[in-house]
């Protein structure tokens, strides 16, 4: 059990924030290890075979699967509430050279050769990695992550409704069943880290993630940077879910069922080329169909990356209610 007394201050500067580099390096478990997920097995089994054809061994020894530790400068405290990867990726590669090497120094991972190469130079080492978790991402996350946003946001902002309503000490007692704050002493139940740590007045940094099942993770051990806790979020087996409902009979004699499969097929929003494999469609059909219903303004499109994904509008989300 790792335990850190809250001062006034501490409580005052409690905070969230999203971070889309932690998904980065919290799904990497995933990938190397996806039966210890079974959760994200339905991402697992979608992205592993993309990851094929990009070089991500330095990410990969960085991420240790069972995972004890992860340096902290892989993953530094998101500075706002929304940070961008390149936000993120700017502070990584700012790290000073000694902070890596202790680190690594300190990391109970034996070092890999690549490992061993970052800690030589770490300046070259760290523009290496932020390249490299700008390929993975694109990859692994990109597809995913208006729809990972929404929830981390929904996320958020529940869980400033309740400090609104409940103070902070609500807000941490129903976080997560791994964390609790008592008489003014935040607990927060680790496998492998215990002790007691001061976090003089810099407040708890909490990051509700996607990726981080089943227990939580926390840095509120660095001397640098503000304590971060990082939580599951709520309802995360959702964002792989595909809906168990078949197309209303109704709807499809008036859209066609082609289109009234993509309309519940956009519970999550995809691409044409995920879309054509799920429905066991042509690109090209898919594309002509997506391009009627944006038409109608069943559909919009915004762009991942390099990844161009259609989602739902509230206009088609009351035609499905409304058909059942």
């Amino acid at each position: 059990m790792l335990r850190a007394a809250l001062s006034v201050a501490d409580l005052a500067n409690t905070r969230f924030a999203v971070s889309p580099l932690w998904e980065v390096v919290a799904s990497v478990r995933i990938v190397k290890d996806p039966d210890r997920f079974p959760v994200h097995l339905p991402w697992a089994r979608q992205v592993v075979p993309r990851l094929a054809t990009v070089r991500w061994g330095l990410l990969a020894d960085l991420v240790p699967v069972p995972t004890v530790v992860i340096p902290a400068f892989v993953c530094p405290p998101p500075t706002t509430s929304q940070p961008t990867l390149e936000l993120e990726l700017a502070a990584l590669t700012a790290t000073a050279p000694d902070a890596v090497r202790a680190c690594l120094d300190r990391n109970p991972v034996p070092r890999t050769p690549r490992l061993d190469a970052l800690h030589a130079d770490p300046e070259t080492g760290l523009a290496r990695l932020a390249a490299q978790i700008r390929d993975y991402a694109e990859v692994a996350l990109a597809p995913y992550w208006p729809r990972m946003r929404t929830l981390l946001e929904r996320e958020v902002l529940l869980g400033a409704r309740r400090m609104a309503a409940d103070g902070v000490h609500g807000l941490l007692n129903h976080l997560d069943r791994y964390v609790a704050l008592d008489d003014g002493t935040l607990s927060v139940a680790h496998v492998t880290t215990s002790g007691s740590v001061r976090l003089d007045g810099r407040g708890v940094l909490l990051v509700p993630s996607v990726f981080t099942w089943p227990r939580p993770f926390s840095n509120l051990v660095e001397p640098s940077g503000q304590p971060t806790l990082r939580y599951p979020a709520a309802a995360v087996g959702t964002l792989w879910e595909r809906s168990a409902l078949p197309p209303g009979e109704a709807l499809s004699r008036v859209l066609g069922r082609t289109r009234t499969t993509l309309l519940y097929e956009l519970d999550v929003p995809s691409s044409t080329t995920e879309l054509a494999r799920r429905c066991a469609l042509a690109p090209a059909t898919v594309s002509q169909h997506l391009t009627a219903l944006r038409d109608a303004g069943l559909v919009g499109t915004h762009r991942a990356g390099r990844f161009l994904l259609y989602a739902r509008t509230t206009s088609a989300e009351a035609l499905l209610d409304g058909a059942g």
